[in-house]
């Protein structure tokens, strides 16, 4: 292995199961439509509850992608991350069965969740309350863990270079991007399949995101509840799903003839070292993670044509993001555009970097801006141009995707448009 000379780094296939679509191009059909995958609540009874609705997966099947008895035995988390790699590993036309052991030997994944298997705990506690230690399953504590679902990824393709998972929130996604491009940088790897996967909806997780006051409780309107930047919002709605990037070296991905999507330029990371959930109102970890980002993909702010904010309809949040975008991008913070699409997808949490990251993707495949949806009246704070109500055609070469997650955990990711010559 060589570290001399630092690898180019592509992105060659993307999948996702997601609240408003369980494939790319559903995915970006319904962002183009405006849909808000928020709805009441099917998975319990949440009728004592504050919050009863949150965007959940409509019609996921996994007998898609995995046998009956694998998807018993699988968290719904761990499903999820199955069936977004099976699309991405599918859209990139990687056969690794068809592929030497040398090819899967350096191919590798770096997965997240910032949960991890809630369902499964929830109800093995219950197990356990209800009769005892000996009725818990022998599958639980690997149905549970978070790393299983970078292990079951690898175990699916039979790959066998580098994984591990990474668990930082809402940061997670961005994190496993970032993760899988120094790998590739470095040269342990020539492929990484990379993303984020999370199920919050049980009554755990509901109730307890409730509990902190973090979600929206607008359940008179469930599909409005998500608007970033709104006067009137109240909270992030709860969501689930799944994304999963393949990440390649430039000369990996042309010597096998690849399409190539995108270019990961860089990424920068900081902490707020300021409080375990709230973000720190003066946005200075989200600058330097900005800022850091710029230096890492060595390219000017006044470059950057969009941002896909990690904005998930929070007062705080929101605000802190905008102002922390004016700090760093100064003039040129007004002459681009920006949108978060938490807006239609709700909060992923761990899988909403990943996700998120795909749409950004997208925005430069398509030259064309996600909306912002559920925007009556702007905040006199957020006066930046957030995109509303409908996609807007714009060229997009270069484009930031922001995560933020619970803990102070701040990642940038830098996308550009492929060019082959650079």
């Amino acid at each position: 292995m060589s570290t001399q000379v630092q690898e180019r780094v592509v992105v060659t296939g993307m999948g996702v199961v997601t609240p408003i679509g369980l494939s790319v191009d559903a995915f970006w059909k319904a962002m183009m439509r405006g849909e808000s995958g928020a709805a009441p609540l099917t998975r319990f009874d949440a009728s004592s509850f504050k919050t009863r609705f949150a965007c959940e997966l409509k019609g996921f099947d996994p007998l898609s992608y995995m046998d009956r008895k694998q998807a018993a035995r699988l968290d719904l988390f761990c499903q999820y991350a199955l069936a977004s790699t099976q699309q991405a590993v599918e859209d990139a036309q990687l056969n690794f069965a068809e592929g030497s052991q040398e090819e899967r030997n350096r191919a590798g994944v770096v997965f997240g969740s910032g949960i991890g298997g809630l369902q499964v705990l929830e109800t093995q506690a219950k197990v356990l309350l209800e009769k005892g230690a000996n009725s818990l399953s022998p599958f639980m504590i690997p149905m549970m863990i978070g790393n299983m679902a970078p292990g079951m990824i690898a175990m699916q393709h039979g790959l066998k270079g580098p994984n591990h998972g990474v668990v930082s929130a809402c940061s997670t996604g961005n994190d496993a991007i970032r993760d899988a491009l120094l790998l590739l940088r470095q040269g342990y790897a020539d492929v990484i399949v990379c993303g984020g996967s999370e199920a919050p909806i049980t009554p755990l997780g509901v109730g307890g995101f409730s509990a902190m006051r973090a979600l929206s409780t607008r359940n008179d309107a469930p599909k409005t509840a998500s608007r970033p930047f709104d006067t009137d919002r109240d909270g992030f709605v709860i969501g689930e799903g799944a994304g999963t990037i393949i990440l390649e070296t430039l000369s990996h991905a042309q010597a096998r003839g690849a399409r190539i999507y995108a270019e990961v330029l860089g990424f920068g990371a900081s902490s707020d070292a300021y409080h375990y959930a709230a973000p720190d109102p003066t946005g200075q970890g989200v600058i330097l993670a900005m800022q850091r980002a710029f230096q890492d993909a060595k390219i000017a702010p006044e470059s950057i044509d969009y941002i896909n904010m990690h904005a998930t309809s929070t007062p705080l949040g929101d605000v802190a993001e905008s102002n922390a975008i004016k700090q760093t991008l100064g003039k040129h913070a007004h002459q681009i555009k920006l949108s978060a699409t938490k807006s239609m997808t709700g909060h992923l949490l761990g899988a909403a970097g990943a996700i998120e990251a795909i749409a950004t993707i997208l925005a430069i495949q398509y030259n064309v801006i996600p909306p912002t949806i559920n925007v009556k009246s702007l905040d006199a704070d957020c006066n930046l141009d957030y995109t509303l109500g409908e996609p807007q055609a714009r060229e997009v070469n270069v484009a930031l995707s922001n995560a933020f997650g619970f803990g102070g955990h701040n990642t940038t990711v830098v996308f550009q448009r492929f060019l082959p010559a650079n």
